[in-house]
């Protein structure tokens, strides 16, 4: 099975050469078990009619994969210590993390079943 990357490849190459995005799409029988789309076919082709020459993702943007810093871990903890009777709602007060942030970080880093 061939990946997204090197099917890119296969279509700025027959850009490269000449061929319109209709006749690329001839790349479908080629990649047979995996197949990139005719729509995925027609915008890698106009990408490379604009002038751009990379066959890698842009970057998107977004919620980030985890929000969860050491520096997060390092204040929570330095509040639960020194009074281990803080509720949640006080550390988000304090830290400005989010609620379910916080109490995630209690249970799953400190293992407090309650605070």
């Amino acid at each position: 099975m061939a990946d997204s990357h090197e099917q890119r490849a296969a279509v700025k190459f027959c850009f490269l050469l000449g061929k319109t995005a209709t006749e690329t799409v001839m790349l479908q029988t080629a990649y047979k078990e995996a197949p990139m789309s005719k729509t995925q076919i027609y915008a890698w082709s106009f990408r490379f009619k604009r002038g751009e020459i990379s066959t890698d993702d842009q970057s998107r943007s977004g919620r980030p994969s985890t929000a969860r810093t050491d520096e997060d871990v390092t204040e929570i903890r330095q509040i639960i210590l020194e009074d281990r009777r803080r509720t949640i709602d006080e550390l988000v007060e304090r830290t400005g993390i989010a609620w379910s942030s916080c109490q995630r970080f209690s249970t799953e880093e400190f293992h407090m079943k309650r605070l």
